[in-house]
């Protein structure tokens, strides 16, 4: 069983012959300086968790042009997204478990070579139905590097070394986020977006190469459990009866959908409603992700000087309040692209305390044998509840999301995601997670 610590460094995984750096293991942790493998490892897992983000964000700014190039409706667009959503949901429901018995490398270079091809068949689509369902397949693959990025921080530090590790982890994927509408609107000057699915393609050949030279297993044989439908059933029932992790994890989901709602309507709200282009608007994305980035690092230095739980609240109360001027500035007609821009940085400045330390909460809870399992679950519960309530903001009269439609379901979310956790912190739910 792996040896937890409080401070920042791996723990040791196995005991085994020493084996040169960067090469393959089965259980031996990277052989290099623990400053190193700390490095190592942030890199490795923030490429594969941001492949995800990239499979979400990288296209956003070509939805009008895809709609144009497939004749295909603005619902139908939106569809496609959605189904990357639930293939993440899916995915990681079945892969988390499947890491706790098979390992935790196995599963990541079947994903991320998955992840590669579906990326490059995307670009040959010709209806949105088609290309709907190579989303949801890629979906599937993306969620083995979410969900078994957060496993292996979960066998490997523990406490606040964890959230610390997780916000820095965050910094590296909030670039995916931050870059990827950029990105992708510079790539439509350059060429169509069938573009934009090449370079995710490249992105899951180089993820693959990363867990093969770069990631030893994490989970040693005598730590890994048997699973199979019926167990993995008793298994979920028990994690969703554990307020420990359920509190942290519905928190973590509806907070989710708040800031998901936000990615998913406001490609149309900013470029239909505001007037922004392609460009622009993949700027202010941008721009509201380094807002992200921010809230990470302010998580990191206020570690040694609040509670988890704490940093936790102060992210929701200030998202709920920056949400609720969202819909002051979009009721009173007073909204504009600087105006929503700003008001939108605060919120995201916000959500970089919620996403590290929710985590922290729900995965920390369980024992590493079940990082996989737990990890699966969290990750399930924040994209399937994130993509079906953020699907909300398109009930309008005409069917398209509106600023004032949009705020609707992120102000609901949000003083959802914190009535939630006000309760649990109230029964003394959350204080015994890490």
């Amino acid at each position: 069983m792996p040896v937890l610590r409080s401070q920042e460094s791996p723990v040791n995984l196995a005991v085994a012959r020493p084996r040169p750096p960067f090469r393959p293991t089965t259980e031996t942790a990277p052989s290099h300086s623990p400053r190193r493998s700390v490095a190592l490892l942030v890199f490795v897992l923030g490429v594969l968790s941001a492949s995800s983000a990239l499979a979400t964000d990288l296209y956003l700014p070509a939805f009008p042009d895809i709609a144009a190039d497939l004749n295909a409706t603005e619902s139908q667009v939106q569809l496609t997204l959605t189904a990357v959503m639930v293939g993440l949901a899916l995915g990681q429901l079945v892969i988390g478990p499947l890491s706790d018995q098979w390992g935790r490398r196995r599963p990541l270079l079947v994903g991320t070579a998955m992840f590669a091809a579906t990326s490059l068949l995307c670009m040959t689509v010709t209806s949105p139905e088609v290309f709907s369902a190579l989303r949801f397949v890629q979906g599937i693959s993306a969620a083995a590097g979410m969900v078994i990025a957060r496993a292996v921080v979960r066998d490997t530090f523990s406490g606040d070394s964890a959230a610390r590790f997780f916000s820095r982890l965050v910094l590296l994927v909030g670039l995916a986020p931050m870059l990827g509408p950029v990105l992708g609107g510079q790539l439509l000057l350059v060429g169509p977006w069938q573009l934009i699915f090449a370079v995710l393609g490249a992105t899951g050949l180089a993820g693959t190469a990363l867990v093969y030279l770069g990631l030893p297993e994490s989970l040693p044989v005598e730590n890994r459990t048997r699973q199979d439908p019926v167990l993995m059933l008793r298994t979920f029932t028990r994690l969703v009866r554990d307020p420990r992790f359920i509190a942290p994890a519905l928190t973590m989901a509806l907070s989710f959908a708040m800031s998901f709602t936000y990615i998913s309507a406001f490609s149309f709200v900013s470029q239909e409603e505001l007037g922004a282009t392609a460009q622009q608007f993949s700027l202010v994305f941008g721009i509201n992700t380094l807002g992200m980035i921010l809230g990470n690092q302010l998580n990191v230095a206020l570690i040694r000087h609040m509670h988890t739980s704490r940093r936790l609240y102060a992210g929701l109360i200030g998202a709920t309040l920056a949400v609720a001027a969202l819909g002051v500035l979009g009721l009173s007609g007073t909204a504009g692209l600087v105006t929503v821009t700003a008001v939108l940085f605060v919120m995201m400045v916000c959500t970089g305390l919620i996403s590290p330390n929710a985590t922290t909460l729900a995965v920390a809870s369980q024992p590493s044998s079940l990082g996989g399992t737990s990890s699966a679950l969290l990750g399930t519960m924040q994209f399937a509840i994130g993509g079906i309530l953020a699907s909300a903001a398109g009930l309008t009269g005409t069917g398209e999301a509106t600023l004032v439609s949009m705020t609707l379901v992120m102000l609901a979310t949000a003083v959802a995601a914190t009535a939630v956790f006000a309760v649990a912190t109230a029964r003394g739910h959350t204080q015994s997670a890490i």
